[in-house]
């Protein structure tokens, strides 16, 4: 795992405490997360900060929220497969607690702690810049500010359109990694979109999102 998060833990302990579910020991990793956040909302702070030195407070704090909420750190985290080595309690394991996005971010953070406590502030910097340096490059600041369900809604408020309806149409994929799909459905002027997520409430988002740019192409 070392290898895998390009950092050579000089207390291996660090990092073992770090992957350790509550439900597997009391020595387990939620101070460990509690650091790695602030580390964490420190270090894309400072790239934001840099990246654009004119925006305001609001703008980058909206960005920096982007970057580091459960579902991107839950990505990040499928990206290490830390999921692999999470030590869980026995039930915790047998209902897939080593795909569920909330054990798998807060693992994300508890390493960015553990490589804090580790080697420093710059060696902590050096691995989140690493793997969310993608993320920090991919960043539109002239990006619509709203998620797609409350841009959607207000587009149609503001045409006096009856609201979207959202239902799960479709779920796959064992109970530890399941994937939800949603139908939007707008009975004025008459549209249904689909889209798919690794929670129905991200499958909702992206079917929103279809079906606002099918929208705003209409008009």
């Amino acid at each position: 795992m070392s290898r895998a998060i390009q950092h050579v833990f000089t207390a291996s302990k660090l990092l073992e405490r770090a992957l350790t579910h509550r439900s597997f020991s009391a020595d387990n990793n939620e101070r460990l997360e509690f650091l790695g956040d602030s580390v964490l909302n420190c270090v894309v702070a400072q790239a934001l900060l840099e990246r654009f030195p004119f925006a305001a407070e609001g703008e980058l704090s909206r960005l920096r929220a982007n970057l580091v909420n459960q579902q991107a750190l839950f990505e990040v985290a499928l990206e290490l497969d830390l999921g692999a080595s999470l030590r869980l309690g026995e039930g915790e394991a047998r209902t897939g607690g080593h795909r569920r996005p909330s054990i798998l971010a807060d693992a994300f953070e508890a390493v960015v702690g553990a490589v804090f406590l580790d080697a420093g502030y710059g060696a902590a910097s050096a691995f989140v810049t690493c793997n969310l340096g993608a993320r920090l490059g991919a960043i539109d600041i002239n990006a619509p500010a709203k998620d797609p369900k409350t841009r959607l809604q207000e587009w149609l408020q503001a045409r006096r359109h009856p609201l979207p309806r959202y239902a799960v149409v479709g779920i796959s994929g064992e109970a530890h990694a399941q994937r939800f799909e949603v139908e939007c459905v707008i009975d004025v002027p008459g549209l249904v979109t689909r889209g798919s997520g690794t929670s129905r409430r991200a499958a909702e988002q992206s079917s929103a999102e279809a079906a606002w740019l099918q929208l705003a192409q209409r008009v």
